[in-house]
């Protein structure tokens, strides 16, 4: 049969979406496994071997558009998440099997619903999308962590344009959408002391993640030597392929650590205190550190009304430091810890 499992979302979130593709690949290996991504993130799926193809949507469709969409021939619409129009959009394409929660209103235009709330915080992400396959009746068994694939002539690429900060290469990406993010001080303090430490430093980001840094830290960090300023210079495929030829990376709970650990690189991962960011549902799957300020869990940032504002700030330069040795010299799954 043809599925499409559907979740454009950020990169992280289809990145803990994959293990999904790969248990129906293992159950049902005659299947026709499709993916419906967002336009920004579905590079990262590229290559993958158990997707046979990758859809876009851009979140302009017409609601004309996204039914023509569902009648491409599709047997299976698996919904990771609840997108009230793609669901109806399939309703009326008349899908035969649309999987789906069925705590949204809007699951009543599911005829497959799985009863599991996410909001409960038990299980992680990868668990909870894997949970939906019960709907088709298939147990889909313990997560199998998600692998990205970068070609060898990706990985040739990244080798050239990394050779001017020779291994071990540290990446840090000081950018992000959480609430909170590390200040860009914390990170030039951290990319200061591993340069000291003979660790070669490529800082990652978008065009105005890397203007925001480089205006708050007072300097361009790509003429000090050791340290290369990507920030804005790199496609996510590229992106990609420079993660893949590093030893370890730092950032926020963003994309490119769950990028990351699904390339078999390790992780020093800062995550705010929020209740929805929880280490439990949204950890890398993979080997390295997750770092929370030791204070209360919140609910939502409410910015300087908390007593706890400086939150991230109570995780050291230092600290992360001696994290990022740490998991140079040993291959343990991710730990949590409470700085």
């Amino acid at each position: 049969m043809n599925v499409l499992i559907v979740r454009p979302d950020g990169i992280g979130d289809e990145i803990l979406s994959l293990p999904v593709a790969s248990a129906l690949r293992r159950q049902q290996p005659q299947s026709r496994i499709m993916f419906l991504s967002s336009a920004y993130a579905a590079p990262v799926l590229a290559h993958h071997p158990d997707l046979d193809d990758v859809v876009t949507v851009s979140g302009e469709e017409s609601f004309a558009e996204l039914v023509a969409l569902f009648r491409r021939k599709i047997d299976v619409a698996l919904f990771l998440k609840p997108f009230r129009r793609l669901i109806m959009a399939s309703w009326w394409a008349r899908v035969p099997q649309r999987v789906a929660t069925g705590y949204r209103w809007y699951g009543l235009f599911a005829n497959r619903r799985v009863y599991e709330h996410r909001s409960d915080f038990t299980k992680h992400e990868a668990e909870y999308n894997l949970g939906l396959l019960r709907g088709l009746g298939i147990e889909p068994g313990p997560v199998a962590p998600p692998r990205l694939v970068v070609t060898p002539e990706e990985r040739a690429w990244a080798a050239s344009t990394l050779a001017t900060i020779p291994s071990p290469r540290v990446i840090l990406h000081p950018g992000g959408f959480a609430a909170r993010r590390w200040a860009s001080r914390h990170y030039w303090d951290l990319v200061q002391r591993l340069v000291s430490e003979g660790l070669a430093v490529g800082l990652t980001g978008n065009q105005a993640e890397g203007d925001r840094f480089r205006e708050e830290i007072g300097r361009s960090p790509g003429a000090t030597k050791g340290i290369e300023d990507f920030m804005g210079r790199l496609s996510v495929r590229q992106l990609m392929a420079v993660v893949a030829q590093s030893q370890v990376v730092v950032s926020g709970a963003t994309g490119p650590a769950h990028m990351a650990a699904a390339l078999g690189v390790a992780t020093v991962s800062l995550f705010d205190p929020r209740r929805n960011n929880l280490p439990i549902r949204w950890a890398p799957l993979g080997r390295g550190f997750v770092l929370r300020p030791d204070v209360p869990t919140c609910e939502k940032c409410i910015y300087e009304a908390c007593p706890y504002w400086d939150c991230l700030d109570r995780i050291t330069a230092d600290g992360v430091a001696d994290r990022i040795q740490s998991v140079l010299t040993r291959a343990e799954s991710v730990t949590v810890q409470h700085v």
